[in-house]
């Protein structure tokens, strides 16, 4: 009753300023945390810096895996408390933990294999090989707390609970950033770790992050029999997540490659703009987080223009928070670098691309809400192709290109990708308002 008075008929613009403040909170802490583990590392080593650079996709992919799944989970229960199925709903809820140990174990078996030739495809450094695979052998192993406290989290979040998962992320980025130094630099009598310190520290935060989310979270798995079509359906329904969030990895994977081509200094370049990135992406995802329960559960109740009006709303929120990035990356794009670096050539590419790629946060706000919005209404079709024509048709393929003209022409990938996956999104939603289905529910609510 309280989401049906909530997400169904409170005014949108209140909704999403309800959920998203401690959404944007969490996800604050979990910018600063990464800002932080690099800021630590880059003063231990220029070889570190790098290889987190190089071992960012990995840690994406596995997001991918575990946020994606929650999220499918996440829209299917909204949908159901949507038409009053609870019950459907906990079932649902149920079955992600499961799930969430089963992703985890696979993924920890393949990283710890993988990792060698996984770090020998973006540089040929043998001191930074090396740190690529200590880190990314640790952040793989023990990531159990990532995948629970993903799915515990989407839990939290269908019924409308943003505080809990707030909490959570705050404990575990402070948890993060009080390791780090610790670990890294072997202070107050612990071993000198290295940039192995900075891996322990970012799986403990996850650990106490999916310990808060727990108790509230974790709900008791349903009956055997109902597991092949719940786990098919919560896939179906976050495949799209999934893929637009691994799609990610191979992108930053294939841009990696072509910046490595150039030299070691460019790919730390590119990794320092995605730490940035994720502290000005705040708000976008924010909003995207947000508005898939409101979305889910407004068109399962038949309530097209509502749908309508909140991915406009948060498209509005979303331009509006992003030009503060557009702003800092153009004007203080050195300083923004030189927190992390000294290394005179990383800034000066850095601060040439910084100014071509922060044009790009206007764009990319309808470029990456246009995929959660046909997620949370069923499209995934539509969902998926805009997640595959900006990061396997767009990205690379125009990084390549562009890199073929010279360094700074590379830059340009950004904005053009962004820009063009935009205007595909707003065809397919001018289609979706046009559609049968959309038109036949307004004329009911009319009528």
């Amino acid at each position: 009753m309280e989401n049906t008075e909530f997400f169904g008929t409170e005014k949108i613009s209140k909704i999403l300023l309800k959920l998203a403040p401690p959404v944007m909170l969490a996800q604050l802490i979990q910018a600063l945390y990464n800002i932080v583990d690099s800021l630590f590392v880059g003063r231990y080593s220029e070889s570190g810096l790098t290889a987190l650079s190089i071992i960012y996709p990995m840690q994406l992919l596995m997001i991918a895996l575990a946020v994606g799944t929650g999220v499918g989970m996440n829209t299917i229960m909204a949908a159901k408390l949507g038409v009053g199925k609870d019950k459907e709903a906990d079932a649902y809820a149920g079955i992600g933990t499961p799930i969430a140990v089963g992703i985890w174990f696979l993924f920890a078996v393949i990283g710890w294999f993988i990792m060698p030739a996984y770090a020998k495809m973006s540089t040929e450094s043998a001191d930074v090989i090396k740190d690529v695979v200590i880190y990314g052998r640790i952040v793989c192993v023990a990531s159990i707390g990532l995948f629970l406290e993903s799915i515990w989290t989407k839990v939290l979040q269908a019924n409308g609970d943003m505080k809990t998962p707030m909490i959570a992320q705050i404990l575990g980025a402070v948890t993060n950033i009080i390791l780090d130094p610790l670990l890294i630099f072997g202070r107050f009598g612990l071993p000198e770790f290295g940039i192995a310190g900075a891996a322990i520290a970012t799986v403990a935060g996850q650990m106490v992050a999916a310990l808060v989310v727990f108790r509230n979270g974790f709900r008791k798995a349903p009956e055997k029999e109902v597991y092949p079509h719940h786990i098919a359906k919560i896939f179906k329904m976050g495949f799209p997540n999934i893929l637009m969030q691994s799609a990610y990895t191979f992108y930053i994977l294939g841009l990696n490659m072509i910046l490595a081509t150039f030299s070691d200094q460019a790919v730390t370049a590119l990794g320092l703009y995605y730490k940035w990135q994720t502290f000005f992406f705040i708000p976008l995802g924010a909003m995207q987080t947000c508005i898939v329960p409101v979305i889910s559960f407004n068109y399962a109740a038949g309530k097209i223009d509502r749908c309508r009006r909140t991915l406009t709303t948060a498209i509005g929120f979303g331009v509006a928070l992003m030009s503060m990035g557009t702003l800092c990356f153009n004007v203080i794009p050195t300083q923004m670098l030189q927190v992390f670096t000294s290394d005179a050539l990383v800034i000066e590419i850095g601060s040439f691309g910084f100014h071509i790629v922060g044009i790009s946060f206007i764009p990319m706000v309808t470029s990456l809400i246009f995929p959660v919005f046909f997620q949370a209404v069923g499209s995934s079709m539509k969902s998926s192709f805009l997640t595959i024509v900006r990061t396997v048709i767009l990205f690379v393929p125009l990084g390549f290109l562009f890199s073929r003209m010279g360094l700074n022409w590379f830059w340009l990938t950004f904005p053009v990708t962004e820009v063009l996956t935009s205007v595909v999104g707003v065809i397919f939603y001018r289609g979706f308002l046009a559609g049968e289905y959309a038109m036949t529910r307004k004329r009911c609510l009319l009528n």
